[in-house]
């Protein structure tokens, strides 16, 4: 993901180190749940660098992968709540990744196999 590349190498650094526990099957104490997206499969850690604040907001939801949904640098300096048109654009690509996942990996049994 581009947005994701062009982020400050120590905002890198600790959104990869959250992907990669999430990947592992863990949590980094950091990540926290994305409110609106009914429990804990939607995470965002925030993560200060420069002066600037960036989110990067990813899902859990699926066994076999982890879906990066949409980063950002958080422009208001007010408050702490997400602009709609992110969560908008979160909910929009947590739809996308289901297909996805529906589309790529199929249960056999009570396993998941990956195909194509």
């Amino acid at each position: 993901m581009k947005d994701l590349r062009d982020l400050p190498d120590e905002v890198k650094y600790e959104v990869g180190f959250a992907i990669r526990s999430a990947q592992e099957g863990g949590k980094v104490d950091y990540a926290l749940p994305m409110m609106g997206f009914g429990g804990a499969g939607v995470l965002g850690v925030r993560t200060d660098c420069g002066g600037n604040t960036y989110r990067t907001v990813y899902t859990v939801k699926f066994p076999k992968a982890v879906y990066v949904l949409h980063v950002f640098q958080k422009k208001s300096k007010r408050g702490r709540k997400t602009p709609q048109r992110d969560v908008e654009l979160v909910r929009s690509r947590l739809s996308a990744a289901e297909e996805h996942h529906k589309e790529n990996y199929r249960t056999v049994g009570k396993r998941e196999k990956r195909h194509g």
